[in-house]
């Protein structure tokens, strides 16, 4: 059961493992492309915030299919596995250095197509999530003025949210065209989409620099001088076919009636396991049962004995009815009785 949990649950996460992506973000890369032929002529591209590369790989195949010279730079601050065709480079987006050694990967040219699928851990606050990920964005954003060409196309993760259309407007004081994508692998139940930016056309005089706005000395007036034209909606797009699979819907495993292009369902393992994750070592201590847990923890994960349960179904169906006329006990209190009981660490 647990080994096909996930396959159970969503489409596109077992057609990721299928088809041989690292992971089902590929699929929204590939649908933005449907919709925006953003691949079109690109020999350079460069992957923001890459790990665990699934996008990279959608490059590497994409791209390389028409043109094997082409170059795909791959950067993140995290471990990545090995990919074909791409270059992996461990750097921070916002430094100077990081654009120097993109661009040098290309031979001393300008990338043609930046990518960005990264976001910062979500903490279930929206406004603080938002306004992280604008900050990626951002970031992202920055890196890519040193490294792209005139006329180029820059692809990010956004969320949709009440500040959303700032972003716009800056985006459109340095792009021709701004477009807001939702592909259809991305759950209608997320805030999640993508700006797409494209014909890359920086103001005359523009120079790059790794400067945040939001920390400028001027911000506030830069903002206060935004009007109405410039604060516009972009133009939203539904990304990939309508008719096809569902990203919130729960399918069963054999989807073979519904499309007689798949074949029965076999569980896969993941394309490519995390190289180093941050819970690694905690993983190692808990199989080992070195994990030290506190006190509330371990009487929560104890499990009741024989003795326990049965005095917990004592009280809990014995004598009821003479003790509620009695005034006794409740029965809500016996079940608070019973559980507290149950949840208290065996004695060795």
């Amino acid at each position: 059961m647990g080994k096909t949990s996930k396959d159970k649950r969503d489409i596109y996460y077992r057609l990721a493992k299928e088809e041989g992506w690292r992971a089902r973000s590929a699929f929204k890369l590939l649908q933005i492309d449907d919709e925006f032929n953003i691949f079109q002529g690109v020999t350079r591209a460069v992957d923001l915030c890459a790990a665990p590369g699934s996008w990279s790989q959608v490059l590497s195949r994409k791209l390389r299919e028409n043109d094997e010279a082409a170059k795909i730079v791959a950067v993140d601050l995290q471990p990545m596995a090995h990919l074909d065709g791409v270059i992996q480079l461990r750097g921070d987006i916002t430094e100077v250095s990081t654009a120097e050694e993109i661009i040098s990967h290309f031979d001393g040219e300008f990338a043609q197509l930046v990518v960005c699928d990264g976001a910062p851990d979500v903490t279930g606050l929206h406004s603080l999530d938002e306004y992280m990920q604008s900050q990626l964005l951002l970031a992202a954003f920055n890196i890519s003025t040193h490294v792209l060409i005139p006329g180029g196309t820059f692809v990010a993760k956004i969320f949709r949210a009440r500040n959303a259309s700032l972003l716009y407007a800056q985006m459109r004081k340095f792009f021709k065209h701004v477009s807001c994508a939702k592909p259809k692998s991305s759950r209608q139940s997320s805030c999640e989409a993508f700006i797409v930016c494209q014909g890359y056309a920086p103001p005359e005089g523009y120079q790059p620099t790794m400067k945040n706005i939001m920390f400028s000395e001027d911000y506030e007036t830069a903002v206060a001088a935004l009007t109405a034209v410039d604060r516009v909606v972009v133009p939203f797009v539904a990304c990939g076919d309508l008719s096809g699979w569902d990203s919130d819907r729960v399918y069963p495993l054999d989807t073979s009636e519904l499309d007689p292009n798949h074949t029965r369902y076999v569980n896969r393992d993941v394309v490519a396991p995390p190289t180093d994750p941050p819970y690694k070592l905690a993983c190692e201590l808990k199989k080992s049962g070195r994990l030290n847990l506190t006190s509330l923890e371990s009487t929560l994960m104890a499990v009741p004995t024989r003795a326990q349960r049965k005095e917990m179904n004592r009280l809990r169906y014995g004598n009821r009815l003479e003790e509620d006329k009695k005034k006794e006990i409740g029965i809500d209190d016996q079940l608070a009785l019973a559980f507290s009981q149950c949840f208290t660490a065996p004695e060795e």
